[in-house]
């Protein structure tokens, strides 16, 4: 071997290098920014994209940067590319979240509940406020025995100056997320406006902290079920939908 082959040779390694360092790169930055990458499965892509929202959801106002939040100018795009990618069969979305901006918040939840494809989410740790009608908005969905979620009234943090305006909106407001939630699972109207306006469950507030089967029991959520439930489901709902697609 001649020493132009060995300049070739050690040339095409460092370039096979630095692709490798790029692309490691891109997936750091995409977990920092995003939370999320796509991880291949058995040797190739997976059909199947898995979509986190966890801390507080960010709406219109910049939270403090020491907060733990999923900002909606990062998921609305995403779930736009899910619907769009031919590539992606189905979708899972994990819960962790505190809440957050409910109009950020319900316009995930409608994006959510309109994406063509089958959609499975599970609720790990807590899906809090916001996070109801998000939990509700797939196809079909699971918690884990020890997760919570949080039904209260709809409020605002800070200064509120109160006039009949501010009530008006907030009430007419709190009637976009009962009706989302109440058309979106199993829970009737009655049963949710209880939970949300029960006094004691919550000290020094209004509310209820629901666990695990007693959402189920509400109706509010389908099941009781990890990671491995709600892939299984989701998989099951793919071959469906490929069953009918062949059908036609």
């Amino acid at each position: 071997m001649t020493n132009h082959d060995h300049y070739i040779q050690g040339s095409d390694q460092n370039d096979g290098n630095e692709k490798q360092a790029e692309k490691e790169s891109t997936i750091v930055e995409k977990i920092q920014q995003l939370g999320q990458t796509n991880v291949p499965q058995m040797g190739q892509e997976s059909k199947i994209h898995c979509l986190t929202i966890v801390g507080q959801i960010e709406g219109h106002i910049q939270l403090p940067p020491q907060n733990k939040t999923t900002k909606y100018e990062h998921v609305i795009p995403q779930i736009v590319a899910i619907e769009q990618n031919p590539n992606i069969e189905g979708l899972l979305v994990i819960l962790n979240t505190v809440g957050g901006d409910v109009e950020a918040g319900l316009a995930i939840a409608e994006m959510l509940a309109t994406i063509s494809k089958p959609t499975v989410s599970i609720v790990l740790g807590g899906g809090h406020s916001i996070g109801v009608p998000i939990a509700v908005s797939c196809d079909h969905s699971f918690i884990v025995e020890t997760a919570t979620m949080t039904i209260h009234p709809v409020r605002l943090t800070g200064l509120v100056i109160g006039v009949p305006q501010t009530f008006e909106y907030l009430d007419k407001m709190q009637d976009r997320v009962i009706n989302f939630v109440t058309k979106h699972s199993n829970i009737s109207e009655e049963k949710f406006k209880e939970l949300m306006f029960s006094k004691g469950n919550l000290t020094r507030d209004i509310g209820t902290n629901v666990v695990g089967k007693d959402a189920v029991q509400y109706g509010l959520i389908d099941e009781v079920g990890g990671v491995g439930q709600a892939m299984q489901k989701l998989n099951s709902m793919l071959e469906k939908t490929n069953e009918k697609q062949v059908l036609q």
